[in-house]
């Protein structure tokens, strides 16, 4: 998911976990990832990226630096998303990751996406098997509120969305850069909910200035 971002990123260290297989709750996933890596971390999310960065944050916020979190929400699921969620369970049961990108390609990036970004975000799905897409979708669905561990966080923060994400919309997500005391807000143009895939170029050069001032 982040290869269009790693050349940008070659005089970091850079870690790029697979967070599918992790277990049942992002506190799960958290425990996880802070087991295989050492030291001072900047945390990079997207969408459920952004949830397990939350949670590694409110379970080690003093290892935390800085937390870029694209497309991803602080607050926990309101009803309303979580009988979503119950649809996008029973899909996947019964069609598996195809089914499930014939019914989020529309909702993940632009319809006039170039073919190139379109087999890359294809190939991302298509790479979670069934088990895995459940256990994930369970674990989103279910993760807490973390809007108190945002506003505390004392590093700085950047929320970024894709103007056009129909999940985390960018009035949404600008409210909730002002939770943090360090935020900052950032909406691509030309993107959707994956504005690092969508926009690289963009998306690279905002990522860049965020971690100068880390």
């Amino acid at each position: 998911m982040w290869e269009p971002q790693l050349e940008s990123l070659r005089d970091y260290e850079v870690v790029t976990p697979r967070l599918y297989g992790r277990g049942h709750t992002m506190e799960d996933v958290a425990s996880s990832v802070l087991a295989e890596v050492e030291g001072e971390l900047v945390l990079v999310g997207a969408s459920m990226g952004g949830y397990a960065a939350l949670a590694v944050t409110h379970r080690e916020p003093p290892r935390v630096r800085a937390m870029a979190l694209v497309g991803a929400r602080a607050d926990a699921d309101s009803p309303e998303r979580r009988a979503g969620r119950a649809d996008t369970k029973t899909l996947i049961e019964t069609g598996g990751a195809e089914a499930l990108w014939e019914n989020q390609r529309p909702k993940l990036i632009l319809e006039d996406a170039d073919a190139d970004t379109v087999g890359r975000a294809r190939e991302l799905v298509l790479d979670r098997s069934t088990d895995e897409l459940v256990e994930a979708l369970g674990a989103i669905r279910d993760r807490q509120d973390r809007s108190d561990t945002l506003a505390a966080f004392a590093g700085p923060v950047l929320v970024a969305v894709g103007e056009g994400d129909l999940f985390f919309p960018p009035d949404e997500a600008q409210r909730q850069a002002g939770i943090a005391p360090h935020g900052r807000f950032r909406a691509f143009a030309g993107a959707r909910h994956l504005p690092n895939l969508e926009q690289p170029d963009e998306f690279n050069a905002a990522l860049a200035g965020f971690l100068a001032d880390a």
